[in-house]
């Protein structure tokens, strides 16, 4: 059953006039209120100065016109493709199509054996990749640890390795640098099989955090976001405010925000290189007030995450946004209806690349690897609800009915057998429906246990090979791979 690019948009927490004062509330901030700045974005501050932009460098302030705005966003693609390397899991990202994935930067992992959480590792993230691969219902590897066994400055090269060895479907990731970026250019490149390859059909992508809530430009993320459009590598514009924290507490002025914050990052790309492929990546949340830390799992999250898609939409750009996140600390049943509602709601909201998706506990603390096996099956059920009811001659089933007649029974009717593995949702084995008995005499494992037995079949498997021997020895020879 394919459940992948299938059509949303059925739900819409705003109303068109709704999304109309929110634009215009963003167009406001940018124009009345504008944006800061951190040092070293010179020239992209001359750059913005030239378009039109009105700069106060004294007060490092950038105030964007209105009509500028809506002019650069114009500039953005309204479609936006990223590749997987087998070509069986690409991502059109454009009108109300949903794909669902991984994501964070996790620094924990429940462990397999002990069940406590630890340090994550770089074999942490292969071995994640490797799972994932394997999971038809998550449509992307978004790196979703942070190898911490590994200096800080072998991050970028090493994490995208690890990605592209794992899995080959399509990889994102952050990087530190520009120098990392590049390393990672010419890794791709090469696996790709040259730079020209790698640009007809980009199979990696770079989340970029430009805008660092509330309205401030991140010098170092918008270097690297500016090195990506003039590369053509596809980047998410990242911007993740909490309401009551980095934004205001109440949703619509956080929808605001984020908004500005947007479109600001849209205008620096579209000045940058005219028509850079980008993701709109408005990711609302919500501060704890009683911690000050992030709530993730809040079904006001799936709400604004909706709306984001919307906001997007609006403006003709495909988004990024979250989804699937827990504030549980275990894979339970808290974090089983928190991810199940942001799932479902940003998949009826037509969310274009929704992140977060798979393994996430903790508000992007933890992951766990039995957590990836239950999301698979909470993003199917998802997504099987987009698929909706087909209702023609064959799924009404006249003539099965008057043959069959009252009081007969369909459950041997050849319509039944014809119909039977594809009209419902079977899932991954992970949902048990047995009877009581057949359940009990197999260890009467909950879906925690049941998910950990088939990750550990997965990982048992023989490693798939998803970079060449020869590719694989070229790239350790130029690169410090320490995998």
């Amino acid at each position: 059953m394919n459940l992948k690019g299938l059509t949303g948009g059925i739900y819409k927490p705003l109303s068109p006039k709704d999304i109309e004062t929110l634009h215009d509330a963003a167009l406001t901030i940018l124009e009345k209120t504008g944006f800061t700045y951190e040092s070293g974005l010179e020239a992209t501050v001359d750059m913005l100065e030239k378009a039109g932009c009105s700069v106060d460098r004294e007060k490092a302030r950038i105030r964007f016109p209105r009509n500028l705005v809506n002019d650069l966003a114009a500039k953005a693609p309204e479609r936006v493709v990223l590749h997987s390397r087998d070509g069986k899991n690409d991502l059109d990202l454009t009108d109300d199509k949903v794909h669902l994935g991984t994501g964070g930067a996790a620094i924990k992992i429940l462990d397999m054996e002990t069940g406590e959480a630890r340090s994550t590792t770089l074999k942490d993230l292969y071995t994640l990749g490797r799972l994932v691969d394997k999971l038809n219902n998550i449509h992307f590897f978004l790196r979703p640890c942070i190898p911490t066994d590994i200096p800080e400055e072998a991050y970028d090269v090493n994490m995208y390795y690890a990605c592209l060895k794992g899995t080959t479907k399509h990889v994102m990731s952050g990087v530190n640098n520009e120098s990392g970026l590049h390393k990672v250019i010419e890794l791709a490149s090469m696996v790709a099989g040259g730079r020209e390859k790698l640009a007809e059909k980009p199979f990696i992508s770079v989340i970029t955090s430009s805008a660092i809530s509330p309205l401030k430009l991140c010098t170092q993320s918008v270097r690297i976001m500016q090195e990506c459009n003039r590369n053509g590598i596809p980047v998410a514009l990242s911007c993740a405010p909490m309401a009551g924290s980095t934004a205001p507490i109440t949703m619509a002025a956080t929808l605001a925000q984020i908004h500005a914050e947007q479109l600001a990052c849209i205008a620096v790309c579209q000045s940058t290189h005219p028509g850079a492929p980008l993701l709109y990546g408005g990711i609302p949340g919500m501060a704890n007030l009683a911690t000050m830390g992030y709530s993730g799992g809040g079904v006001e999250c799936g709400m604004m995450n909706a709306a984001i898609h919307q906001m997007a939409h609006h403006i003709k750009v495909p988004n990024y946004n979250s989804a699937g996140l827990s504030d549980s600390k275990v894979p339970d049943a808290q974090a089983g209806w928190e991810k199940a509602m942001t799932v479902l709601l940003g998949a009826m909201g037509g969310s274009n690349y929704m992140h977060h998706s798979a393994g996430m506990l903790e508000s992007m603390l933890t992951v766990a690897p039995e957590q990836f096996i239950i999301d698979d099956e909470i993003i199917g059920m998802a997504c099987k609800v987009l698929k909706g009811i087909e209702v023609d001659a064959e799924h009404l089933a006249l003539e099965v009915i008057d043959e069959i007649g009252p009081g007969g029974n369909f459950m041997t009717a050849g319509h039944t057998l014809k119909h039977m593995r594809s009209e419902y949702f079977t899932g991954n084995g992970v949902t048990d429906r047995r009877l009581r008995q057949k359940w009990e005499a197999d260890g009467a494992l909950d879906a925690r246990d049941r998910a950990k037995k088939l990750a550990g079949k997965i990982l048992a498997a023989d490693e798939t090979p998803h970079i060449p021997a020869d590719v694989d020895a070229a790239i350790r020879g130029k690169f410090e791979i320490l995998l």
